[in-house]
Formats: C-alpha cells, sequence, structure tokens
C-alpha cells in the first residue's frame, strides 16, 4: 500500500470525523459571572436557567461550589450553595449543569446512612442504582390512594391502644428539648411492623445522629432502615434536600408494595431552612418572620405521604414538630396541626417525672382511630380517656390536700384508679407492647377500674346501668 493512499484515507477519515462534529454539535453553554454574595445568597449575571436547575461555581485556586438557581430577578440569578462556599471570590465563572433533582435508589440503601444528597456517609462504599427517581416526587391522584383502614403496630402501649394509627396516616410529634422524642421515635423504629423504615435526621445536631444511629437503633433497627442525615451545620439548601432525599426513599419503596414508616425530625427545622432561603432573596416575612412560601411547602412535603394507590404500598409518617418554650400555638405548630391526620404531645411536666413516653394524652388524638378500631376498643379508650381526665382537672386540689373524700363519687374512683392508668401507660424503651397486648392490657385497666367503681356507686346510691336489650333476629 502506497503512502499517499494511507494519507489519503487518514484525510478522509479526519474529514468525516469533523462533519459528524458539525452536524451534532455540542449544546451552548453560556458562562455567567459571580457578582454578589450577601449571607449564603450568591447573585450570577450573564447567563440563564430555570429555578431548580444546578450552576457550578468556579473560583480561584480550583474551588468549585455546586449551587442551586431559588430565584431570579431582572438580569440576575439568585443561587443558594448546596456545599462549603469557603474559597470563592469576585468574578467567579459561573456554569449552569442542568437539573439535578434526582436520586438514585435500589435495595442497597437499607441499612445505609446518607447524605441530603445521597452520598454514604457510613463509609461502606457506594450504593448499586437500580432506578433513579426524582427529589419532588410524583403526584397522586387523591381519589386514586388507598383508605386508611388498617391499624399499624408501633410497638407503643400508649399509641397502640389509645392513639391507634393507622397504615397510611400521617401523625405529628410535638414536642420541646428534652422530653424524650427521639427515644420514641427509637421505640417505634425498632419496634413497628413496617416492612422498611425512613428516619429523616433534618436539622438537628450533628453529634445526635451517631448517638440515635448507635444508641437508640442499633443492629437490629439498622437492619431494615435508611437513615437521611442532614445536621444543623448544613447549608438551608441541603437540608431541604434531606427532607426531600427521606420522602423519596419512602417513596420508592412504598412503590414496590412495601409498608414504610416515615420518621422526621423535625418539620420545623425544615420550615426554618425554607425561612432562610425566603427572607435571604428578599421575600418578605409574614408570620412570626416565616415568608408565605414556607406555608406552601410544608403541605406539599407532607402530601406525599400515605397511602398509595389501591393495592399498593404505604406510607405512615412521624413528623416532629419543635414547640418552642412549649409553646402550642407557634405558627409551624399550627400549620402543622392542620394538615396532619393526628398529633401526639409530649408533656415536659411528665418527663421531668421520669415517665416515660411523655405522652399528654388529654392534648393528643388519632383523627382515623374511629375508622379503624373496633367499638369494643373504642369503648375502652373512652373509658380510659375519661377517668384520665377526671383525675386531671381535679388534680391540683388532689395534690393539696383540699378535695375532700366521698365529695363526688367519680372522683374518688379517678384517685383510686390514677396509679394504674399511669402504670399502663409507661413504658421502658426497650420493651416492645404488640398490639394484641396493648389492646388485652387497656381492656383489663378498665375492667378493673369498672369492679373497683361498683362499690362505691352503690354506696353513693348511683344505680348500675341497664344491660342493653337483646336483639331480635
Amino acid at each position: 500500500m502506497s503512502p499517499d493512499l494511507d494519507r489519503r484515507r487518514l484525510w478522509a477519515s479526519r474529514l468525516a470525523s469533523c462533519r459528524q462534529r458539525a452536524e451534532t454539535p455540542p449544546p451552548l453553554v453560556v458562562q455567567g459571572m459571580l457578582t454578589r454574595m450577601v449571607g449564603l445568597t450568591l447573585e450570577a449575571v450573564g447567563c440563564q436557567a430555570a429555578i431548580g436547575d444546578r450552576c457550578r461555581v468556579a473560583g480561584p485556586g480550583g474551588t468549585v461550589v455546586e449551587s442551586e438557581v431559588v430565584g431570579f430577578g431582572a438580569d440576575r440569578l439568585y443561587l443558594m450553595p448546596i456545599g462549603d462556599i469557603r474559597g470563592l471570590a469576585p468574578n467567579a465563572r459561573v456554569t449552569p449543569v442542568g437539573r439535578g433533582g434526582d436520586v438514585g435508589l435500589s435495595d442497597a440503601v437499607l441499612g445505609r446512612v446518607l447524605s441530603g444528597t445521597g452520598v454514604p456517609l457510613d463509609g461502606k462504599g457506594p450504593i448499586a442504582v437500580a432506578q433513579r427517581v426524582p427529589l419532588a416526587g410524583r403526584g397522586i391522584n387523591p381519589l386514586t390512594r388507598h383508605r386508611i383502614d388498617q391499624p399499624l403496630d408501633v410497638g407503643v402501649r400508649a399509641i397502640n391502644s389509645l392513639l391507634t394509627v393507622g397504615r397510611g396516616q400521617r401523625m405529628g410529634l410535638f414536642a420541646g428539648s428534652g422530653v424524650g422524642k427521639s427515644r420514641l421515635l427509637g421505640m417505634m423504629t425498632r419496634f413497628t411492623e413496617a416492612d422498611v423504615v425512613v428516619v429523616g435526621l433534618i436539622g438537628e445536631r450533628g453529634r445526635e445522629v451517631k448517638e440515635f444511629i448507635e444508641g437508640i437503633l442499633g443492629e437490629e433497627g439498622m437492619a431494615r432502615a435508611v437513615v437521611v442525615a442532614s445536621p444543623a451545620d448544613d447549608p438551608p439548601l441541603m437540608r431541604l434536600h434531606g427532607a426531600a432525599l427521606a420522602t423519596a426513599v419512602a417513596e420508592y419503596f412504598r412503590d414496590q408494595g412495601r409498608h414504610v414508616l416515615l420518621l422526621m425530625d423535625s418539620l420545623t427545622r425544615y420550615a426554618q431552612a425554607l425561612r432562610e432561603i425566603g427572607l435571604a432573596i428578599g421575600e418578605p416575612p409574614a408570620t412570626r418572620g416565616y415568608p408565605p412560601s414556607v406555608f406552601t411547602r410544608l403541605p406539599q412535603l407532607v402530601e406525599r405521604a400515605g397511602n398509595g394507590e389501591t393495592g399498593g404500598g404505604s406510607v405512615t409518617a412521624f413528623y416532629t414538630v419543635l414547640t418552642e418554650a412549649d409553646e402550642q400555638h407557634d405558627p409551624i405548630a399550627d400549620s402543622a396541626r392542620a394538615i396532619l391526620d393526628g398529633h401526639i404531645v409530649l408533656s415536659r411536666t411528665l418527663a421531668e417525672a421520669g415517665h416515660y413516653p411523655a405522652i399528654d394524652l388529654e392534648r393528643s388524638i388519632s383523627r382515623a382511630m374511629a375508622d379503624i378500631c373496633d367499638p369494643r376498643h373504642l369503648q375502652d379508650a373512652r373509658r380510659f380517656r375519661q377517668v384520665y381526665s377526671v383525675y386531671r382537672r381535679h388534680e391540683d386540689l388532689i395534690s393539696v390536700g383540699a378535695y375532700a373524700a366521698g365529695s363526688d363519687p367519680q372522683v374518688d374512683h379517678a384517685i383510686q384508679m390514677y396509679p394504674r392508668l399511669m402504670g399502663f401507660l409507661r413504658q421502658d424503651i426497650g420493651e416492645r407492647d404488640a398490639i394484641a397486648d396493648s389492646l388485652q392490657g387497656l381492656r383489663a385497666t378498665v375492667k378493673s377500674g369498672e369492679a373497683a367503681g361498683a362499690p362505691e356507686r352503690a354506696a353513693a346510691g348511683v344505680a348500675p346501668r341497664p344491660a342493653p336489650p337483646a336483639r331480635r333476629g
């Protein structure tokens, strides 16, 4: 073969390659410039991107910061960093890189600890990806959702019997600091009968992440759990992504037909991250410093939980809501109470008295309980609450000795029964109480109260209730 022929073939190959590149040119990427930074808000000019798009900000010395578009105005883009911003300088190059709102998942995430961006934090290596799912989730027609009609065993006696939770229900756990909410979440994580448990630790102290995983969950709890951790020192956008990722993981397993328990600690930190972003880009504060967008985004996150379509899986969710100074009328608490299917309030008074779980029964309610419990269970729970409430209404008089025994048979009965009621509600963190055992214990407690109250009613001249007439059939 002659050298001239070889050269012609080489040039022909090069020309064909050039022709192919000319016919399929790469998309044009316009770089912008970082012009201003105030707090955590980056302002860029010279480029365009949509809300939610990712941008790469390249500073001097090889510093690269991932960011996300959170707003725009006139010729400016407002960005919020996802990672560390140290090393950025004026006139840094800003390059849009497209959408970044999905994450790769598979069953391999079980037993793993992830960051808000889905990166493993436990040092166990990368996670195999079977499917990519959007962080924003997918909408479900409310008319195709399966109704809440089955109870979920969470292993906690007080909840199983008196605040029964149904599969697909969304509950709020309202508590101040230091009243045992982490212990209660840990109990539910280890003892629930759900197939998968997803724990989102959003905006909490960094040391609590390891303490929760090792001290509360343990190996048994982690075996079927996925933990998403975005501690308080993460940027606000990372905390938002952590909450979205935890919900996306729960949705992924629900779409496989599994029953998922989602525990998010806390919804308040999620709202505070939204507030930080909203105020940083100039949104006006409305209620106690919270901009209006916060109260739009909260239900969008919560509504992603719940039952799937009929015949599918479910996501039963518990969202902790921090009540600063134990104030139940905080705007986030009020908003959460309105969009959730019930709430459990933890009492500081009970916690300080060493009573765990410190559930304030009078201020707690499960809105789905009437639809998932049989009449006998509802009757026993109602009777338990009545006796408990009678004692609490007269507790001040009783504690100071101002109540005279015999003045009111109901109060006398409540005084006699109160130690038994509190003993029933008390449960150690390592003790599991299945729902059948909880209902049996509730029935035994109520029956013992009825037996103890019969002589008092007779002495007071109160006639026993007549038996209901037999049905004719």
